[in-house]
Parts: structure tokens; sequence; C-alpha cells
């Protein structure tokens, strides 16, 4: 019992703050974020523990992640069964914030789930292209393109100037910038 407190433990401690992150910018809900975490660290608890000696710590991260990303989809799907009026929807518990992160961030919040979570794992998470594409079970062309679409919207959103768009080209290291006649 105490090898399973201190795996759990040591999991929570190295991966719990990516499973809140995914779980966050997923279900766009600071409590449904808390209840994913719990139920992907219960199901942790809930694996033999047996078979964790064999897990490196790769494996446990991408399983965590994985176990975040159905476990949200079950609340998607439990939501649009019975749906329900979220608390930042109601106008007096909006919180304004001036930042610029929050500012993009808000932005890449209001994205497709299709982009946004692609977005997520490669900035915050700082995933490979290849690696996400495992997680999602798409190709890894179809990562680099729903990158390149997010940008994109992302740009439009908040407004950029055509030096920005090249430089997210570059840091993504998939694709050349492209160049523009001068």
């Amino acid at each position: 019992m105490e090898d399973q407190e201190h795996l759990l433990r040591n999991a929570m401690e190295h991966h719990g703050a990516a499973v809140y992150r995914l779980a966050l910018c997923r279900m766009q809900s600071v409590q449904d974020a808390e209840d994913v975490y719990q139920d992907v660290f219960l199901r942790l608890l809930d694996q033999n523990a047996a078979s964790w000696d064999e897990w490196d710590e790769e494996h446990l991260r991408a399983w965590l992640l994985r176990c975040t990303m159905n476990r949200c989809c079950d609340l998607h799907r439990f939501r649009l069964r019975r749906p329900v009026l979220a608390l930042a929807d109601l106008p007096e518990m909006e919180a304004e914030t001036d930042s610029g992160a929050a500012e993009l961030w808000d932005a890449v919040a209001r994205l497709p789930e299709k982009l946004r979570i692609p977005i997520h794992l490669y900035y915050a998470e700082g995933y490979s292209t290849e690696e996400i594409a495992g997680l999602l079970d798409v190709p890894a062309a179809t990562v680099r393109t729903r990158l390149r679409r997010a940008r994109n919207k992302l740009h439009d959103l908040l407004g950029g100037d055509d030096h920005e768009e090249e430089r997210l080209s570059e840091y993504d290291g998939a694709y050349p910038a492209p160049r523009r006649a001068e």
C-alpha cells in the first residue's frame, strides 16, 4: 500500500500540472478540470500497481494525458445529454484581466477544440508534432496543419503584423518560413 501511495504521489508531483492544464484547456472550466484531474489519478490508482514498474516516465505521462483526454470526452458527452449553465456565463461572475498572456489564452480558448488542443500540447506542454499525433490518434501532417490553422486564426483574432506569422512558422521547425516578394 505504501508503494502505491508513493507512486501515486510521485505521478501527481511530476505530471499533475500537465494533466490539470490539459483538462482546463479542454473543459474550459476550473471545476470540470479539477474533476477530471481527480478522476485521472483515481484511475491510475485502480491500475495494477505491478505494471507501474514496467512504465518509464514518458509512458506514464502519455498514459495520464491520454486518460485525461478520454475523461474530458466522457464529460463532454455527459454535458451534451444534460446541458448546464457555466458560472463564467453569468455577468456578475466574470473576472477582468488586462495581461497580454491572458488575452492570448482567451483567444486560444475561443479556437475550436480541434485547433485548441494541438496548440496547448505543442506550446504549453512542449510535445512535438509526432508525439501529439500519437496522443490524438491522427497523422503528424494533420497536427501540423491544425497548428498552422490555429496560428492563422489567432493572428486574425489578435491582429498581428506579417512578421509575427513568419516567427511562428520558424519556431515550429516543421516548415521553413514562407518568403514574401518585396
